[in-house]
């Protein structure tokens, strides 16, 4: 059997999607070296980021180009069994397809999405979900919302869920303060924030929770600072700070470096993560997987994949998110203890068991295995095996 894997996103700051399939693509070959793999990258430094074992193919940058035409043909000339896609499947596709839609914000939420991205990915998406061989994605909330969107049985959407990278760990914390002083410039404890600027990603309602919080408490020495690569939206994040009484300590990084992350999750009093809307949340899995204590939105998949670990507030509300983050910050011998508690939390998710589950979920597609083995497969995953 010979996987085709569309993996245009690596190299391209995609964040959760190319977490995702970097993630899996690590596991693929030592857990099924029968299968031949092939990814297909989009820049020539990607090229460096795919495992040995797997073949690298360079495809077009130009989505268009990609879907419409490269894809179709590269999967024809490379003999392909199966393709591995995320939410959008080529135009011309003679094999069967493994999409992994991760969530479906752009039906729910679709004030989130300029008018043309929303409905292109509403007629991309529904081709794909139903034209599909198998659906993945990575929450129990996910694969309703799938099920309720497009009409199908919850039973055919395939959950493996996503982790966090062995890079993500406890780290010397007087090492990561430093490391965090050189690296932002900044020498003064603070709150971390990590995602794409934008509006779904709720940073312009931190920002007002963090002024409450100045106001309410202003012996209070921490910075707040955003991790998270500009988008179309950023400018209304950037206003929003600008604005600030407290835009001296409101601070924006940028993208940041695989290597440079998990010092900034070791380094900060606390992880905040606001948003309205997230099919999974990875940055709540690497900070607990870090030991740092998390305070979340309680929409969507996020009390999931926290769990009781993290603490929760209504990301709606300003008075809601500054007294938890008050809570917090007064209470350092809980902090610590929900640290604890979310490194423990976050060794319940494994690439490698979710890697297995999407193997046999491509072995079935391509009608090399029963539903059954597939079912049995996912029990063995939910039990933590």
């Amino acid at each position: 059997m010979r996987v085709a894997i569309d993996a245009h996103a690596i190299g391209k700051r995609q964040t959760g999607n190319e977490v995702y399939i970097r993630g899996l693509m690590e596991h693929f070959v030592p857990l099924a070296s029968d299968i031949d793999y092939i990814a297909y990258v989009s820049s020539r430094c990607a090229v460096r980021g795919i495992p040995a074992g797997i073949d690298v193919k360079l495809i077009s940058p130009n989505p268009y180009m990609r879907l419409g035409y490269q894809l179709g043909r590269c999967l024809r000339d490379d003999k392909a069994s199966v393709v591995h896609v995320q939410y959008t499947a080529p135009l011309h596709c003679t094999v069967p397809v493994v999409v992994t839609v991760h969530d479906v914000s752009f039906l729910e939420q679709p004030t989130f999405f300029s008018g043309f991205r929303q409905r292109q990915l509403a007629i991309t998406v529904r081709r794909t979900v139903l034209q599909a061989a198998r659906v993945l994605t990575c929450s129990e909330f996910s694969r309703k919302a799938i099920a309720r969107a497009y009409g199908l049985d919850p039973e055919r959407i395939v959950v493996a869920p996503n982790a966090a990278s062995p890079d993500f760990r406890p780290l010397d914390r007087q090492r990561a303060r430093q490391i965090a002083r050189e690296s932002l410039g900044l020498d003064a404890p603070f709150l971390l924030c990590v995602g794409n600027l934008q509006r779904r990603k709720n940073q312009t309602g931190l920002i007002r929770a963090f002024e409450s919080l100045m106001r309410d408490q202003s012996q209070l020495p921490q910075h707040l600072v955003f991790v998270g690569k500009e988008t179309a939206q950023a400018p209304e994040v950037m206003t929003a700070a600008e604005k600030s009484p407290f835009r001296d300590r409101i601070h924006f990084t940028g993208f940041v470096s695989d290597e440079l992350l998990p010092w900034l999750y070791n380094a900060c009093d606390l992880f905040v993560f606001p948003s309205y809307y997230e099919g999974f949340g990875i940055p709540v899995l690497e900070a607990m997987a870090c030991g740092c204590p998390v305070a979340s939105s309680n929409r969507t998949a996020l009390p999931e994949v926290g769990g009781s670990a993290v603490v929760y507030f209504d990301p709606t509300s300003t008075a809601s998110m500054a007294q938890t983050l008050a809570d917090m910050l007064r209470n350092l011998e809980f902090a610590t203890k929900l640290g604890r508690s979310g490194v423990e939390r976050a060794r319940e998710f494994s690439w490698r068991r979710s890697a297995n589950i999407v193997i046999n979920t491509y072995r079935e597609a391509a009608g090399q295995a029963s539903p059954v083995a597939l079912a049995a497969t996912q029990r063995v995953v939910a039990s933590g095996s």
